[in-house]
């Protein structure tokens, strides 16, 4: 790549402080945290607004010139990092950060691709509205880095993936053309639900630069607990309990093991474990609602005593305040970072029927230790919406990078049993570089060959993020 000559077009459009060429100030763009990838590039570029991103694009296609766009980088398939050949250009929506409209009547907000997922939290919590998405890097993620990887998180259970909460989007197209879909409409019925392509599409298709999002109202009651019991199956009889008693106000309904737990008291700053015991498993389960009126507390109250009449529940803490329904989230959230500091950990993001969780943790754990005799399995997520984070930590003591070398070995067999269950190999993750091949093995021939058909129409040079996905 002539690096010199499109650095300085490039700084012509959106100017030269923008125009990242030192490896110095390339560095927090070229890795992710669990450094699985380490990419080359020969210029980060940070465009300011759609207009900028649109004239990047249009040159690069002129040009011939890849481009892998970038939001928050927290993502876990290596699809936001460029390739180790060093001919591909990172381009960061960080600086796409205004909040464009708000609007508390119509329950939407409109922002721009590089606004911070937890600002834009505190946006709607500054009309009394709630945007529910809620993940653990919430700090640091990017709203179009969420859409374009259909962001899962803590809230589906209650108000869906991210895909659920989008109305409308903003795209600049690999030609450098800007489709303005940004809609606040509840009911558009004419045609191709274009949005749709790009939510989930991992910026193979297009850059989203805006979007317009679903507000709900601020839940006024909230109460939370958490809870230990005997093993999964437990827990599913408990899921189906308070789901039958709760319907819509059960907003939460997490599942962690003990060493989940003994991981978060050794390595996450602030944690304490809420029961008194040691318990094999735990649930964090909310119930909300948006009334004063409505009695949470006496509605959970009556799910736990139900509970543990049958033998279900050996013991529960109730959040006393919202400091403690912070800490018990806080320990939830915390739950992938402190993984890190035991070694490696081979992961797995997979969902099964909700039905099924028991007896698939039971399989599988299985399998693993049988697999790695001494391996830690660290299985826990939304047990709710049937999506589970199975990570898989090192033995004591075993040497890392020989541990992390059977992870296609490791994830053959986890997916396998997926597979058996009638499951997804990534519930919310994505597919990036990490998991390209992999789809190829589970996907039919004709799903591939439609992606295939779709891509090749939207980005017939395959000069927008190449090799992700398909």
């Amino acid at each position: 790549m002539e690096r010199s000559s499109h650095a300085d077009r490039f700084a012509e459009m959106i100017g030269a402080a923008h125009v990242l060429t030192s490896p110095d100030d390339q560095a927090p763009f070229l890795t992710e945290w669990r450094d699985l990838y380490q990419g080359v590039t020969p210029v980060v570029l940070r465009p300011g607004s759609t207009e900028e991103v649109s004239a990047v694009m249009t040159y690069a296609c002129q040009q011939g010139l890849k481009i892998v766009p970038q939001g928050g980088n927290t993502g876990l398939v290596g699809g936001q990092i460029p390739q180790e050949s060093g001919d591909e250009i990172v381009l960061s929506l960080s600086r796409l950060n205004k909040v464009r409209s708000v609007d508390p009547a119509g329950f939407t907000i409109t922002v721009e691709a590089g606004v911070v997922l937890e600002t834009l939290q505190n946006e709607a919590d500054k009309v009394d509205r709630l945007f529910p998405l809620a993940l653990g890097s919430q700090g640091s993620c990017q709203i179009g880095g969420n859409i374009s990887t259909n962001a899962g998180g803590t809230a589906v259970l209650a108000y869906g993936n991210t895909r659920d909460l989008v109305l409308g989007l903003e795209v600049v197209l690999p030609t450098g053309e800007i489709w303005n879909g940004l809609r606040t409409l509840r009911k558009d019925n004419t045609g191709y639900d274009l949005k749709q392509l790009f939510i989930g599409g991992e910026g193979t298709l297009g850059i989203i630069t805006a979007a317009a999002l679903k507000l709900f109202p601020k839940p006024k009651k909230l109460e939370a607990a958490f809870i230990g019991l005997p093993d999964p199956h437990a827990a599913l009889k408990l899921f189906t309990l308070a789901k039958a008693q709760a319907g819509p106000v059960l907003t939460g309904f997490e599942i962690m093991p003990r060493i989940g737990m003994e991981f978060c008291l050794r390595h996450l700053e602030g944690s304490r474990d809420p029961l008194e015991s040691a318990h094999a498993w735990y649930i964090l389960m909310e119930l909300s609602s948006a009334s004063d009126a409505f009695p949470v507390r006496d509605l959970m109250e009556s799910i736990l005593g139900e509970a543990f009449e049958e033998g279900l529940v050996e013991d529960a803490a109730f959040a006393q305040n919202l400091s403690q329904v912070q800490d018990f989230w806080h320990i939830r959230h915390g739950m992938s970072e402190v993984q890190k500091p035991e070694g490696g950990s081979i992961k797995h993001d997979v969902s099964v029927p909700v039905a099924t969780i028991p007896d698939f943790l039971d399989r599988a754990m299985a399998a693993v230790e049988s697999l790695v005799p001494g391996c830690r399995p660290v299985p826990f997520g939304h047990m709710g919406d049937g999506n589970i984070h199975f990570n898989v930590s090192q033995p004591v003591g075993a040497d890392k990078e020989i541990y992390l070398a059977r992870w296609d070995e490791m994830n053959a067999v986890v997916h396998g049993i997926v597979h058996e269950f009638g499951g997804s190999i990534s519930a919310e993750h994505g597919i990036g570089r990490l998991k390209r091949d992999l789809l190829n093995e589970v996907k039919p021939e004709i799903e591939l060959d439609l992606m295939r058909r779709i891509k090749a129409a939207f980005d017939p040079k395959n000069l927008l993020s190449p090799g992700r996905v398909i």
